[in-house]
């Protein structure tokens, strides 16, 4: 009899979408089939709420299927999905990396032969997940995960407990990995992970994220394009910077982890850095690299934030130039200490954080604009879009070569693309 294959459905962040990849595989090399699978996200109440919604609907679309929640919100909450009449099997996001778990799930004995939840504690793990993925993306973009975890405990994060504790994939795995991308054709790789900037704290000698950049970059001389994801300002390092003046080939754009503007919210936040050491790194990148942009983490209305406080945030956009901006309407996480702390209005979360959206896109507007009658090198990801150095998309009129770069005057802008 023909087994369907399995259906995945991700929620939330890049690492999850990397997972998901892994997962495929693993559950391929098992043989399951007519399983459900949703990966979760828990970064706020929401993601958690859009979770169950999800299920719901993936149980009516699949009433026979085994449906199986893991991810961050099955790790920290797995009772919550436990108690779904929907849900079959609640896995952790340790166990969902690992070949015997869906082994099995795949196996004859799996109905009714083991406990529905199947999440153990992740701050005993020390170890990275062996299992990497060579080619997730597109054809021309891969992602290459180099660090799992966070050992930092801001107020509102949960993610922590979803991850456990940092750990750090070894240089020589990771070289070698983007070795093997840079022989099937990609032309960037894209280095991601929880806590970024935390890489190697943990490996022997405890090197730094911007010794990893060096060495990818002398080792894997073939690789045209190496990007880092989201990162920590007030954690980079001498080479970080030094790859950043000298090395064209890693791109000037950075996701900056800054949360927000004002110095006593930070505090509270419990973040390392001040308002002015994200200034000063900001003016510090941009010197060495004229040509470098910024996306930036920003939550609007986390507890006992003020109008004047949130006024700081709206001037710390201008005042670091952020182009790309993630905005966060604060909402609770059971078991942190900002869930204890006195909360804002919803409807004022609300408008604090359309307000930053506002300036977001006006921000993305400026950066467009300047980049008319300029010339760019642009990854194409299909046909007729590519993306510059700085992470903004290129429409063309024309089919391209995909997954090449090309040269290109840029000519326009139309909406939150520019034309070439």
């Amino acid at each position: 009899m023909d087994r369907r294959a399995p259906v995945f459905h991700t929620l939330g962040c890049r690492l999850n979408a990397y997972e998901t990849e892994a997962m495929k595989e693993l559950s391929a090399n098992a043989g399951l089939g007519d399983t459900v699978v949703v990966n979760t996200c828990a970064v706020t109440a929401e993601a958690v709420r859009k979770a169950r919604q999800e299920i719901r609907k993936l149980r009516r679309e699949n009433p026979d299927a085994t449906l199986v929640v893991t991810g961050c919100a099955a790790q920290t909450e797995p009772e919550t999905f436990a108690q779904m009449g929907e849900v079959d099997r609640v896995i952790g996001n340790t166990e969902k990396m690992q070949p015997e778990t869906w082994r099995n799930l795949a196996g004859a004995n799996f109905i009714g032969a083991t406990e529905k939840v199947q999440v153990d504690d992740i701050m005993s793990v020390t170890e990275t997940a062996g299992h990497l993925i060579d080619g997730f993306g597109t054809r021309s973009r891969a992602y290459v995960q180099v660090q799992n975890g966070c050992d930092h405990r801001c107020t509102f994060c949960i993610i922590p407990y979803g991850r456990g504790n940092s750990r750090s994939v070894a240089a020589g795995v990771v070289v070698d990995q983007i070795k093997r991308l840079v022989d099937r054709g990609y032309n960037e790789v894209v280095l991601t992970g929880v806590d970024l900037t935390s890489w190697g704290a943990d490996l022997p000698s405890e090197p730094k994220l911007g010794d990893l950049v060096m060495r990818i970059l002398k080792l894997v001389p073939d690789l045209p394009r190496l990007r880092i994801s989201s990162i920590d300002s007030i954690e980079v390092d001498e080479n970080l910077m030094l790859a950043i003046a000298t090395e064209p080939r890693l791109m000037p754009h950075l996701h900056l982890s800054l949360q927000h503007g004002d110095d006593l919210i930070l505090k509270r936040m419990k973040r390392r850095h001040l308002r002015d050491d994200a200034i000063a790194f900001c003016e510090e990148a941009r010197r060495l690299r004229p040509d470098m942009t910024y996306g930036a983490d920003i939550i609007a209305g986390f507890p006992t934030e003020t109008e004047a406080h949130f006024e700081n945030s709206l001037r710390l956009v201008e005042e670091c130039d952020l182009t790309w901006l993630h905005v966060f309407p604060y909402s609770p996480r059971q078991g942190t200490p900002a869930a204890r702390m006195p909360q804002v209005h919803g409807t004022a979360i609300k408008e604090r954080a359309a307000k930053l959206r506002a300036l977001g896109q006006a921000q993305v507007q400026a950066h467009l604009q300047a980049q008319i009658g300029k010339t760019h090198q642009i990854l194409m990801e299909s046909p007729r879009m590519g993306r510059t150095a700085q992470f903004t998309e290129v429409g063309f009129a024309s089919d391209q070569p995909e997954s090449q770069i090309v040269t290109a005057e840029i000519t326009g802008v139309a909406g939150t693309q520019l034309t070439a």
